[in-house]
């Protein structure tokens, strides 16, 4: 028989790192609803419009269609092209311009589903993956202060996760009206192509990011050098205002995008010190982002990328006659996944659920054992009941290979049963009733890994 080949930017991983993927989903998920973020799903698929109608992705959408094609003839009337969604923004804008009249504003939801994107597959990179989103929307308008407080919102969920081994991260903050109000004050017309092209500053390196803005967005040498200038400041207070207005450009929005950069950084470094700083070279690609932009890393793996992005759009959502501004982050879950299980930085303390294997002294007796496992699971303790009526030694090495950490013995004849830890040895009486594992054996845990 061939051997089956994996295909490549599908990520399916084994049982232990389902745990490490599930532990991070129930996490952010928890941290999202103490903050008042609502879960919800949208459809996989869109009209392929309305996915090329949201900056550069047509590379990287893969369209919907039936096998067998019935012609022109037999479509239905509005059938429309789809494609997979590519991220969870723009369903999420479409399923509020449908569902505006039933929501309140401001309307905070997270969204935690798979996307796709036909993209080369790398480290961290898929075709299809899961992110987990949180956005707030709002009615024609939406106050500057959700724009300080989401990545705030983000930075906790990462801080629930450093016990399982998550590195620290840094939260990169930008704010488009300064880049805009910057290029515009420059003489820039192509002010998306800049922004474009700014954006590949930590993939190609300064010298070609010079030559791009000559070559593809009508810069001169200087304008050039003045752009790279402004991708070069950092900080985390009031200074990046003044560095940036000491290169001589002011333009209205330039300075009322400073205003805003200054009052987010500033206060994050109350709420939440040494994690969120300003890097003026932070762009994003896509061409709804309004106002302030966000790229998170993890400290000491930059290399992989950003795990978490997103920014303020004012008319993502727009129907002509009501607009719905929002601001939202995206959590790359699978690239966050992949990372900590290839560099050994999480595992869990066993795969399966499993803390009580009930074994079976012989077919007749199944009965008497999936009993005590349901006492078991009725008091939430995870139990199961062994496969064959083997011998009790094969019985424990069963439970052994699947790291259960113990195995039941129902009495017969009158006597009691018993339960033995198979790591320590001891083994007790027990009552299916009564008996509880220590708490940290009950479920499993995600335990951070030292080297």
């Amino acid at each position: 028989m061939a051997r089956i080949a994996p295909l490549s930017g599908f990520p399916e991983w084994l049982p232990e790192g389902r745990a490490v993927e599930s532990h991070i989903l129930r996490t952010v998920a928890h941290v999202f609803e103490l903050h008042g973020f609502v879960g919800m799903e949208t459809r996989a698929v869109e009209p392929l419009e309305q996915l090329l109608s949201k900056g550069e992705t047509s590379k990287e959408v893969y369209l919907l269609r039936r096998l067998q094609d019935d012609g022109p003839e037999q479509q239905v009337a509005g059938d429309k092209t789809l494609g997979l969604h590519f991220d969870l923004t723009v369903p999420f804008a479409r399923y509020v311009l449908e569902n505006a009249g039933h929501l309140a504003f401001p309307f905070k939801r997270y969204q935690i589903q798979k996307v796709w994107r036909g993209e080369r597959p790398q480290d961290g990179r898929f075709r299809e993956f899961i992110q987990a989103d949180i956005d707030v929307v709002g009615s024609e308008e939406l106050p500057f202060h959700f724009e300080v407080e989401l990545p705030l919102v983000i930075a906790e969920a990462f801080a629930a996760l450093r016990g399982i081994g998550l590195p620290p991260v840094r939260i990169s903050v930008n704010n488009r009206k300064v880049a805009q109000g910057f290029y515009e004050g420059l003489g820039l017309a192509d002010v998306e192509g800049v922004l474009r092209t700014i954006d590949k500053l930590d993939k190609i390196g300064s010298a070609a990011v010079v030559e791009a803005l000559q070559r593809d967005n009508g810069a001169n040498e200087e304008q050039a050098r003045a752009c790279l200038a402004l991708a070069s400041i950092t900080g985390t207070d009031a200074s990046v205002a003044e560095r940036v207005l000491a290169l001589g450009v002011r333009t209205p929005r330039l300075e009322e995008g400073l205003d805003e950069l200054v009052r987010l950084v500033e206060t994050a470094a109350a709420r939440a010190p040494g994690v969120v700083v300003a890097d003026l070279k932070i762009a994003r690609g896509l061409d709804y982002y309004t106002g302030s932009v966000y790229e998170t890393t993890l400290v000491g793996h930059e290399q992989l990328g950003s795990i978490c992005s997103g920014g303020r759009y004012d008319s993502l959502a727009s129907d002509g006659s009501h607009t719905y501004p929002g601001v939202g982050l995206s959590i790359g879950v699978s690239r966050l996944v992949s990372r900590l299980l290839a560099a050994g930085l999480s595992s869990p303390t066993r795969a399966i659920p499993t803390a009580v294997l009930v074994a079976v002294a012989d077919e007749a007796h199944r009965g008497a054992s999936d009993a005590i496992a349901a006492a078991l699971r009725a008091r939430d303790i995870p139990a199961d009941v062994a496969p064959s009526a083997a011998k009790f030694g094969k019985q424990i090495r069963h439970a052994d290979r699947r790291a259960i950490p113990f195995v039941w013995f129902p009495g017969t004849d009158g006597a009691a049963d018993q339960v033995k830890d198979i790591r320590s040895g001891d083994q007790v009486d027990a009552q299916a009733t009564t008996w509880a594992p220590p708490p940290e054996d009950r479920w499993p845990a995600i335990l951070p890994q030292t080297s």
